[in-house]
Formats: C-alpha cells, sequence, structure tokens
C-alpha cells in the first residue's frame, strides 16, 4: 500500500505540471476528475493507517488541490499555519530550558558538556563548507542562471502578470525592518556576531525566538546549578525533569493540528504563488534540489555509514519532523518532535538538548547550499562572470554571515543581499528568486531538520552512548 500511495501522488504531481506546462494537455473534466479520485484513495489510505506521516502527506495533496482549483479560498487558508507556528514557538523556550539544564545539572559532567562542544562545532563546520562546496559545483555545472540578464528589462512585465510585484514590496518592507540589524553586523563584522549570540534579556530573546541566545542561558543556568547545594540542585533538577515531559506531551496534542497547518501552508503557497512562477525559475528549483539530494546522498548518508549508523531506523525515525518541516518550510515547527525522535532513536537528551538546538544556529546544512547556489545564480543572472578565486571568498563569506544572523526573519534573503552587496552584485534578480523562495525553503528546510538530526546521532556515537532505537519507531 505504501508503494501504491507513493505512485500515486508521483502520479498527480507529474500531471500538475505537465499540465501547467502544457506539455499534456488533458480535458478539464478529465484531469480533475484524476485529482479527485487520487484524493479520495490518499484519504482512505490515512484513515485506514490513521499514521501522522500519513496524513501529513495527505493533507499536503489535500492543500495543494484546494490551492490549484480555489485560489481565492485557500489564500485565506494562511491563518491555520501560522496558529500552529504560534503554538509550536511556545514549545521552544521551556523546552530547550528544561532538557539543557537537566542535561548538565543531572549529570554534573561539565567536561562532557565542553567535549560535546569542541566536536560539535567541529562537526558543523566541516559539513557547513562540504554544503556551500555543493551548491558552487551544482550551479557551475547547471548554469540556471546564464542568459536571464538578456530578459531583464520584460522581467518586470512579467512579474506583474503573475503578481510578483505585491510579493517582493511585501518581502522589501520586512527587510526594512531588519535593516538596522544588517547594518550594524556589517560594520562591525565578527565582534556583531559573537555579541549576537550572548542574551542581554531572556524573556526578549524568548519573545524574539533566538534560540541560540536561549541555548546560551540554558546553559550556563545549568552551570551556575551545578555550583549550588545539593538539596537547591535537586529541586531544579526535579522541576526541569517535570517540565521537560510536559512540554514533550504539550507538543503530541498541538501536532494533532499538524495536517490542518500543512494542508493551508500548502493550498496558500499554490494559490499566491501559482505554479506558473516556476516557468522562468524552473531550472534554478531543479538544481537546488538535485544540489540536496546530492548532499544528502554523497555526504549525510556516508557519514552514517561510516559510524555504522542503523539508516533504514533513522529514516524511520525522522520521517515525520522532515516532512513536517518541508511541508511547513518552518524549522521551528519539526524542533520538538525532532528531538523526541531522536531520543527514541537512542541518543541521551542530554545529547538531543545541546547538539539539536545549537545546530539550528551553526549546522543550517540547506540553507547554507542554497545561499551558495543562489549568490551564484545572481551573478550569471546579471551576467558577471565571478573566478574561482572569488567565489570561494564569497563561500567563506556566507559560512560567516550565515550564522550571525540566526533568528533575524528572512535570514537567508538578508545574507544573500549582503553577499550581493559586498561583490557588487545587482538585487534585481533576487528579486526573481523571490518568486519561488516558498518552494524552495521547503526543501532546504527539510535538509536542515534531516543534518541536525543526524548530528545529534554522529555526537552520540562519538561519546559512546548511541543505545538502541526504541521499537515504537
Amino acid at each position: 500500500m505504501d508503494k501504491i500511495l507513493g505512485l500515486s501522488i508521483t502520479l498527480v504531481v507529474v500531471l500538475i505540471f505537465l499540465q501547467a506546462y502544457n506539455v499534456l494537455t488533458l480535458p478539464a473534466d478529465v484531469f480533475r476528475g484524476i485529482r479527485v479520485v487520487m484524493l479520495v484513495f490518499g484519504i482512505a489510505y490515512g484513515i485506514q493507517q490513521g499514521s501522522l506521516t500519513v496524513w501529513i502527506i495527505v493533507a499536503m495533496l489535500i492543500g495543494g488541490e484546494v490551492g490549484y482549483t480555489f485560489p481565492n479560498i485557500a489564500i485565506q487558508l494562511d491563518v491555520v499555519s501560522k496558529i500552529f507556528l504560534k503554538l509550536i514557538k511556545t514549545i521552544i523556550a521551556p523546552l530547550l530550558f528544561a532538557t539543557l539544564v537537566v542535561g548538565i545539572a543531572g549529570h554534573g559532567d561539565l567536561a562532557q558538556v565542553g567535549r560535546m562542544g569542541v566536536k560539535s562545532f567541529a562537526y558543523f563546520i566541516c559539513v557547513t563548507l562540504i554544503a556551500l562546496t555543493v551548491g558552487l559545483v551544482a550551479i557551475n555545472l547547471t548554469q540556471a542562471g546564464a542568459g536571464i540578464q538578456e530578459e531583464k528589462k520584460q522581467a518586470p512585465k512579467e512579474i506583474k502578470q503573475t503578481q510578483d510585484v505585491a510579493q517582493i514590496l511585501q518581502v522589501l518592507k520586512e527587510k526594512e525592518e531588519t535593516e538596522k540589524k544588517e547594518k550594524e553586523a556589517k560594520e562591525k563584522g565578527w565582534q556583531s556576531i559573537i555579541l549576537h549570540i550572548f542574551p542581554e534579556n531572556i524573556a526578549k530573546a524568548i519573545y524574539d525566538g533566538q534560540v541560540l541566545q536561549i541555548v546560551v542561558f540554558s546553559i550556563l543556568f545549568g552551570i551556575a546549578l551545578t555550583m549550588v547545594p545539593s538539596e537547591h540542585r535537586v529541586r531544579m533538577v526535579h522541576f526541569c525533569e517535570s517540565l521537560a515531559e510536559v512540554m514533550f506531551k504539550f507538543t503530541n496534542v498541538v501536532m494533532l493540528l499538524a495536517p490542518l497547518a500543512v494542508g493551508g501552508a500548502i493550498a496558500y503557497t499554490i494559490s499566491k504563488y501559482g505554479l506558473e512562477s516556476m516557468r522562468n525559475l524552473g531550472f534554478l528549483l531543479l538544481t537546488l534540489y538535485g544540489a540536496l539530494i546530492a548532499f544528502v546522498l554523497l555526504v549525510l548518508l556516508p557519514i552514517a555509514l561510516l559510524l555504522r549508523i542503523n539508516v533504514v531506523r533513522f529514516v524511520k525515525a525522522v520521517r515525520e519532523p522532515v516532512s513536517l518541516a518541508f511541508a511547513t518550510a518552518s524549522s521551528e515547527s519539526a524542533l520538538p518532535m525532532a528531538m523526541e525522535r531522536m531520543e527514541k532513536f537512542g541518543v541521551p537528551r542530554k545529547i538531543v538538548s545541546f547538539v539539536i538546538p545549537t545546530g539550528y544556529s551553526f549546522n543550517l546544512d540547506g540553507t547554507t547550499l542554497y545561499l551558495s547556489l543562489a549568490a551564484v545564480f545572481v551573478a550569471q543572472a546579471a551576467g558577471q562572470h565571478l573566478s574561482i578565486g572569488t567565489q570561494i571568498s564569497m563561500l567563506l563569506l556566507l559560512l560567516l554571515t550565515s550564522k550571525g544572523v540566526a533568528g533575524i526573519p528572512r535570514a537567508s534573503l538578508m545574507v544573500l543581499s549582503g553577499a550581493a552587496a559586498t561583490f557588487n552584485l545587482p538585487e534585481w534578480p533576487i528579486a526573481m528568486i523571490i518568486g519561488i523562495d516558498a518552494l524552495m525553503d521547503m526543501a532546504r528546510t527539510s535538509v536542515n531538520v534531516l543534518g541536525n538530526c543526524l548530528a545529534s546521532v554522529v555526537i552520540a556515537r562519538w561519546e559512546g552512548e548511541l543505545g538502541e532505537p526504541s521499537e515504537d519507531i
């Protein structure tokens, strides 16, 4: 049945894109009938299986159909995914605080915390560099942006026809809101990046969703807790253990809304951006997806095999958080579930609670790969040749700046704009990318989550503490 469902989904997607690009022309009623039959089958299969993963996939199909057939209704469904994301954000801060404090103060092994930190950052830097390199190689091979500068004069008309002007204005307005932060980061360089790591107000850090600042506060709190008398430490550790268990149950309750949120997000995305937005940028989209697949198969998979990780069980453990991240294009939505799944896979809580949240700021494999790819695409679109030396310099710049804007809205767009300004590249190709940014964000976010889940398993293996996967994975 799983194979039948997979084939059905593939058929629906292929038919939609073939029809959108006029490669295959079916009568409207026939085309609609095929989609309805496939959706009915998907709903029946979801009822039979009752699995969250299956319902997420079915919701994606339903959302796609609603967005494709009823765009005026679908454009209003974004509120469902926003409610879900708001609830998820309420989980992150207490969950991180509780698990990190228990991981540090509950075991009292500060040396291990330091050792995990060194190993984690070494791993993050190596994998991030590889991801950036894969992006550069992919875009240089496909030359997806070559020749676009000849159509630059026509671009505004095409963008207007697909209603991208409103999208661009909205994004640029959001960009202005963070302009001061970006300007300060450029002026102070590495100093601003380091200052951004440390919280000045923990309540403000929680409100702004600054995951790294919450992690730093929790680590320092846990270290301080190891220094107080045992009667005080034990009470606080027990409180944090109870808090962590409650937040995991809270997560399970919120996850019941995941299929509705996913369906609403997909419907909204398709109704707003349309399948036609891929006509001029489809090659770039395919390049990104191909590069991400190559990164997973040629980098992450060999790492797992080298460390003798059970790949089949690992895939089963991460499929739900990764599919949720893909559907919602939000790493935060998958964070609680990813942490819970990695614990069930055998990674100790103290490692999960340190590596995964830290990786959300320092190990964004999908995002860094996208940045290197998109930056060269901008140069190609503008008809500007970048030498190998210049591309390496850009790679190193992206390695640093992608870490320094963690938590800032539209972070990837901000980093890309900063790189374009540094290397004297025009901004109009970035405006073109906005049209498919939502579709690209889905893929790079899912790889971010996958990479961080694997990182927690890798560190657990290096520490000699990787246990056996739970039977219910």
